[in-house]
């Protein structure tokens, strides 16, 4: 699809966010009739559809910016070669588990000689696959990914945990007093190792012209769906810490806003409420989190004039806002709508720091499944994240 279809796209959903509004508009104040609401729960859907199309293809679109920017990014023949080569063992070696090709296999190898049945993907391989995570997951676009962690098992940052105490006006020769509350703790990442593993039938190997990229979108599918829970409501044993567990090593209850919302749904009030719960230097990069039915939920809102306040977007590289700020839509975020529960975040993503060791490693098991005719693939990676800020984020919670 191309950036025009996308348009198209979103300007149908626009049109149709109107349509939904003027209905319920046309029986505010009143008992919406059967017709009226067979007709408001089609459109509601019809909308659900419509907003996922458009994420997938502008995912989409993303990736294919990527493939045509990665085809030209050198201009150097014998690296361009030598990268060839990397990949061609790499797609032989998960066609075949062959290692003949020694020099090439170095190549490939872990710098641990030790680890002898194990592969690392070829670079050129690794960067698709960190790119394609990129994209299909937004955490990883808008957070800080640290550089790869090597040499150690955890990595730890310095962090404040108590402010000094306020300066105080004395006179010309009067003695200090010295500060006794500042106070510094530390914030630790420990990438946690993840697996994913699939069958291929090796009469599917034989038959498909690109066999590595079976492997690449499944083991990408996979990996998405597990970080992208993680990022949002993992509870940071194991795995990276979520936006949406309340925890001291992350963002606390003290950040939880539900003040103006009610115990089944969000309202204009509970909103504006989160937003500004944070302070001004945030508020530039602050971004809006959704589960869809969320998004659905705030469709209908409106602020004290009667204006509403979710922009749907009708530009392809623009997203939808909300009260000024960008929206984005999880399949992983909170969807539950119960008193007390997440329904929302909005914060600053920068704040939410991520650790990556290992992007991927690969191993091949040709003799494991041969009695049923399939090669076995183990995937591996290792990360870790979590929230580093608790004041650059706001839960929005419904009311207990």
């Amino acid at each position: 699809m191309d950036g025009k279809k996308l348009i198209e796209l979103k300007q149908e959903r626009a049109t149709l966010t109107t349509d939904i509004r003027a209905l319920m508009a046309e029986f505010e104040g009143k008992e919406m009739d059967a017709e009226a609401k067979v007709k408001l729960t089609k459109s509601e859907i019809k909308f659900d559809e419509l907003n996922a199309r458009i994420l997938k293809e502008e995912k989409q679109l993303e990736r294919e910016r990527i493939i045509g920017e990665q085809a030209n990014d050198t201009d150097d023949a014998k690296a361009k070669g030598k990268i060839d080569e990397v990949k061609a063992a790499f797609k032989d070696y998960i066609i075949t588990g062959s290692k003949a090709a020694f020099d090439v296999y170095a190549a490939l190898q872990q710098s641990n000689p030790t680890q002898a049945g194990y592969l690392v993907a070829p670079e050129k391989f690794v960067m698709e696959l960190i790119k394609e995570l990129d994209n299909a997951l937004f955490i990883r676009r808008k957070a800080k990914v640290l550089p790869a962690l090597k040499g150690a098992q955890s990595l730890g940052y310095p962090k404040r945990t108590a402010r000094m105490g306020a300066a105080v006006w004395g006179t010309e020769i009067a003695a200090p007093t010295p500060d006794t509350s500042l106070a510094f703790g530390k914030r630790e990442f420990k990438p946690n190792p993840a697996t994913a593993e699939i069958l291929l039938s090796k009469t599917l190997i034989r038959n498909a012209p690109e066999v590595e990229g079976i492997v690449l979108s499944e083991m990408t599918f996979v990996f998405n769906e597990l970080m992208e829970t993680a990022y949002m409501t993992g509870n940071g044993v194991g795995r990276p810490l979520g936006l949406f567990t309340a925890s001291a090593d992350g963002i606390p209850t003290t950040r939880d806003v539900s003040t103006g919302n009610t115990q089944t749904a969000m309202t204009f009030d509970g909103l504006m409420e989160a937003k500004y719960s944070i302070k001004d230097q945030y508020q530039r990069a602050c971004e809006w989190i959704f589960h869809r039915d969320g998004v659905k939920n705030i469709v209908k809102l409106k602020d004290g004039e009667g204006q509403y306040i979710w922009q749907p977007s009708v530009v392809s590289d623009r997203p939808d806002t909300l009260l000024g700020k960008p929206v984005n839509s999880s399949e992983y975020a909170p969807n539950t709508f119960a008193a007390g529960l997440y329904v929302g975040l909005y914060g600053d993503l920068k704040n939410y720091w991520i650790c990556d060791s290992l992007a991927m490693e690969m191993q091949v098991l040709m003799e494991l499944y041969a009695r049923t005719n399939q090669i076995d693939y183990i995937a591996r990676i290792e990360t870790d994240g979590a929230p580093i800020l608790e004041e650059a984020f706001a839960r929005v919670t419904l009311a207990p």
